[in-house]
């Protein structure tokens, strides 16, 4: 069972932490206890399994990078370790993941995502990673629209 505190710091956790040199302190303080206290509670948590990961989610836009693409590439099954390791060490990589293929129509199996200020930015990234990797057969596909960026809540006010 978590306590009413317990869920207050839950709470607060997921809104994010604030950009400032102690942001575990700010929270404390925030919530009417001191900083070792608070670390202290989220670190039983993380050890019980209340909290199973801290992500960060990286507004890209607000950062000038307003294009991005997703680029598939048909990677052969016995370098797609090598081949995705390789890319994810790039800076311009945010997210690299093995997917199934599904051949002939789709035949990529290796995904990254690159950003850019322009929709030639990632294209010259993606280039990039072709030619040092040597995997030439790759499609970009460009976001249309950001639909959704957001993380579950729990404990929200009055529940």
């Amino acid at each position: 069972m978590l306590s009413e505190q317990d869920k207050a710091i839950i709470r607060a956790l997921q809104e994010g932490l604030p950009l400032v040199s102690r942001p575990y302190r700010a929270l404390a303080e925030k919530l009417g206890m001191d900083e070792e206290e608070l670390l202290a509670r989220v670190k039983d948590f993380i050890h019980r399994g209340v909290i199973r990961r801290f992500g960060a989610a990286v507004r890209h836009q607000d950062l000038g990078y307003v294009a991005n693409a997703m680029v598939v590439w048909e990677v052969p099954e016995e370098r797609v370790e090598e081949v995705g390791r390789l890319m994810a060490s790039f800076r311009e990589v945010s997210h690299c993941y093995q997917r199934p293929a599904h051949p002939p129509r789709w035949p990529y199996n290796l995904f990254t995502v690159v950003h850019g200020q322009t929709a030639e930015d990632c294209r010259n990234i993606a280039l990039k990673l072709s030619r040092i990797s040597g995997i030439d057969n790759y499609r970009l596909l460009f976001s249309v629209a950001e639909l959704k960026k957001s993380s579950m809540k729990y404990f929200t006010e009055g529940k």
